[in-house]
């Protein structure tokens, strides 16, 4: 249930019948219901499975519903099969730059964008038993498909059962949405529950939404060959992300052959015999190009209808279900965890937010959701990481800031391997060490954030950071300077004449 995904997985071969038959097998018979659950969960996304996984490890009588395919948007039309887009669309970008390394590649290198699209339908369906219908009933878990709704404030119907619970976790997720564009709803359009179903290349592709979503398909599908037109209303792209970070993902865009249409004003889709016109005003210029496809990635909408949450008395607004920083719900018994409840979208933010739901659910915790240090990364070519705060957002609250930068153009690893556009940018509580946000903008930035994540995890200040020894060469050494660089500012003009004194008083 954690997206509802109406259009079908396609095409229909072996490696698409393989991930249905593992996340919603077409002779599925449900269990007979048991007449209590200690937790029943509804939807099989991330967050769901997290807690039904959990729980029943614990002993717990689970009851799991799902109303589409399990893995939810992640598995099925997510992170995925996107990431096996991007390391395809990585290794066609490698090729081209093979002369700077002294590599020649004979002539009749191409890539073949159906068999790319066919190994991303195997490799998903090769992750696909981890999410199965198969592994979960294994786990103790009664799983259930079909749509479910409240009929009080704690039973659940699904397909003529009743499951009563003592508490239950609602995890169905969000969908992509459409915005309000004149003449959208009259011409065709993918969003990524219908992207990874092409076969054939688009030669000419326009995206909406400079967002993380956009932002990677818009870079992959260059550099695989089409002409890619990003539109958004906002300027640049990544409008949420440190504006010198953005500027660097937008830079490595622009050279892979994406043509940005920032600050778009007025767009207008209409279809023509030609295909179809994305109309539209940037920075005083009007456009008027011609696709063959239109990715519309901006905005999702929280998976709350059918639910009968009236019937719970779980309170909801249009951004989704309201939690307390407990990710209780309004209805004491019944938690909430996932894009259904978060501002935080993402995979790993809905595992932890299961996990905390676990401890307060079942054990009656009090973990807070607000004590989760929550890294993000965007995909692109190089990527962009962050933790924590911007220097913005801690200036709202009032936080003194002192920001501490390294460029990749002074890191040696960097240099040896010819990607020198890109940061490490920590901030840190002025007059202290403390770490309170960071951001990266480099190769393997989603790996690179984890190790200041966890240093504001255990506040671990920058000066231990800047203390450690980090191989040599490699581009973590750059978080290890960012330390040198604080550890700099230590020696003061006092300290460093009562040094002086020191050691001339020792020749």
């Amino acid at each position: 249930m954690n997206s509802p995904m109406s259009h079908p997985i396609l095409p229909w071969d072996e490696y698409n019948q393989k991930l249905v038959t593992n996340v919603h097998p077409p002779d599925w018979k449900n269990p007979v219901a048991q007449s209590r659950y200690n937790v029943v969960v509804i939807g099989a996304g991330t967050a769901g499975l997290v807690t039904a996984a959990g729980a029943a490890g614990l002993g717990a009588k689970v009851a799991l519903i799902e109303r589409h395919f399990m893995g939810g948007d992640c598995l099925n039309v997510g992170c995925v099969p996107s990431k096996a887009i991007l390391r395809s669309a990585r290794a066609v970008a490698a090729t081209r730059n093979l002369d700077e390394l002294g590599v020649r590649v004979p002539p009749g290198v191409f890539m073949d964008f159906p068999a790319m699209m066919e190994r991303m339908r195997r490799l998903r369906a090769d992750i696909s038993p981890h999410d199965s219908a198969r592994r979960f009933t294994e786990l103790g878990v009664d799983v259930f498909f079909g749509t479910g709704k409240f009929t009080g404030r704690k039973t659940i119907e699904i397909s003529g059962q009743t499951l009563s619970f003592s508490k239950a976790v609602i995890a169905t997720g969000a969908r992509a949405s459409a915005p309000p564009i004149p003449g959208l709803d009259t011409v065709p359009y993918l969003t990524n529950e219908t992207l990874f179903n092409l076969t054939e290349l688009p030669k000419r592709f326009g995206i909406i939404g400079a967002g993380p979503i956009g932002c990677e398909m818009a870079q992959a599908f260059a550099r695989f060959g089409s002409e890619v037109y990003l539109v958004d209303s906002k300027h640049g792209v990544l409008a949420r992300e440190d504006r010198d970070a953005a500027s660097v993902v937008e830079a490595a865009l622009v050279h892979d052959g994406v043509k940005i249409l920032c600050c778009g004003k007025d767009l207008k889709v209409r279809r023509e015999s030609d295909g179809c016109h994305l109309k539209v005003e940037s920075h005083g210029r009007a456009y008027d190009v011609v696709v063959d496809q239109i990715l519309v990635a901006a905005g999702r909408t929280p998976n709350i209808e059918n639910l009968d949450l009236a019937a719970a008395g779980v309170a909801f607004d249009s951004k989704g279900i309201q939690v307390n920083d407990r990710l209780q719900t309004t209805n004491a018994r019944i938690y909430a965890c996932g894009d259904v409840c978060s501002r935080y979208q993402f995979t790993h933010a809905a595992d932890f937010m299961a996990r905390t739901v676990i401890q307060n659910a079942l054990f009656m915790g009090t973990a807070k959701v607000s004590s989760l240090v929550i890294p993000w990364a965007t995909y692109t070519s190089p990527e962009l990481a962050h933790v924590g705060l911007y220097e913005e957002e801690a200036k709202a609250q009032g936080i003194s800031v002192e920001t501490y930068t390294q460029d990749l153009s002074k890191v040696d690893r960097s240099i040896l391997d010819g990607e020198v556009e890109g940061f490490v940018r920590v901030h840190l509580r002025k007059g202290t060490d403390e770490i309170i946000g960071a951001t990266i903008v480099a190769p393997h930035a989603g790996e690179l954030i984890g190790e200041l994540t966890l240093a504001i995890k255990a506040k671990v200040g920058l000066r231990t950071v800047g203390a450690s020894i980090h191989p040599y060469p490699t581009v973590a050494e750059a978080i290890r300077k960012t330390g040198d660089m604080y550890n700099r500012t230590r020696l003061t003009p006092t300290i460093r004449g009562l040094m002086q004194r020191w050691l001339a008083w020792q020749r």
